[in-house]
């Protein structure tokens, strides 16, 4: 039998799908676009009429990965069962997602991998970036994952905590730098850190007590925006 044929456009998903399963099982040093166009059935040639290169392919795998942890968070606060105290509800919505995205972490370490890996390169990337680090590797942009579902996602369920906990504004300010920082720190520690050595039952234990620590801090109001670097600190009393 000869190459598989394709309608336009369905090779370049087919692509997508090989590159996305090779993140899963490797994570971004595995996507490989000769190797995506070997599991497609196509040459390299074809490949690369769909993409530049490699870092391309990459950029893709990275946003479809991006996508799956956004939606596995959403898919958990769907499933959380309705309150009528709206603390206990929206308690139950932040930490249902914040257990999502670790929970992907877990399921998917070559995919969370991937999802966070930088892809910018060369000249190009210096131009997008706004300029080469000092061992002339391209800086990531800061801002590159701010518009991402997760982000979005968890700053919509803070501002509905600190609503229905009735805070001031002050406990919201900045709140999904810390929570983000959270889970996201407890999920590399889960998989490439100290936690990995843990058995499941004490990992799950870690996780719930940083959820129970970082929901506190919103809900009781405890969590202030840090003083500026050379502004007076509030009287506090003392």
């Amino acid at each position: 039998m000869g190459r598989m044929s394709y309608h336009h456009g369905n090779l370049a998903n087919a692509l997508e799908d090989a590159a996305v399963e090779l993140g899963r099982a490797g994570g971004p040093e595995a996507v490989v676009l000769r190797e995506a166009a070997r599991r497609a059935g196509v040459s390299p040639t074809a490949a690369y009429r769909h993409f530049a290169g490699q870092q391309a392919l990459l950029e893709r795998v990275k946003e479809r990965a991006l996508t799956m942890i956004s939606e596995r968070m959403l898919a958990a606060v769907e499933d959380v069962v309705p309150h009528e105290d709206p603390v206990a509800r929206a308690t139950a919505r932040l930490r249902a997602a914040g257990r999502g995205y670790v929970d992907f972490a877990r399921a998917e370490p070559g995919l969370f991998a991937t999802a966070f890996r930088p892809t910018a390169a060369g000249e190009e990337a210096a131009g997008l970036n706004g300029g080469a680090g000092p061992g002339g590797e391209p800086e990531a942009d800061p801002d590159e994952f701010r518009e991402e579902g997760a982000y979005v996602l968890l700053g919509t369920l803070i501002d509905d905590l600190v609503a229905a906990a009735d805070r001031s504004a002050e406990a919201r300010v900045d709140a999904e730098y810390a929570v983000w920082a959270a889970v996201h720190g407890l999920s590399v520690l889960l998989l490439d850190g100290p936690l990995r050595h843990l058995d499941p039952g004490a990992q799950d234990i870690a996780v719930e007590r940083t959820f129970d620590l970082v929901i506190a801090g919103l809900a009781d109001g405890s969590a202030r925006p840090p003083v500026p670097a050379g502004a007076d600190h509030p009287d506090d009393g003392n």
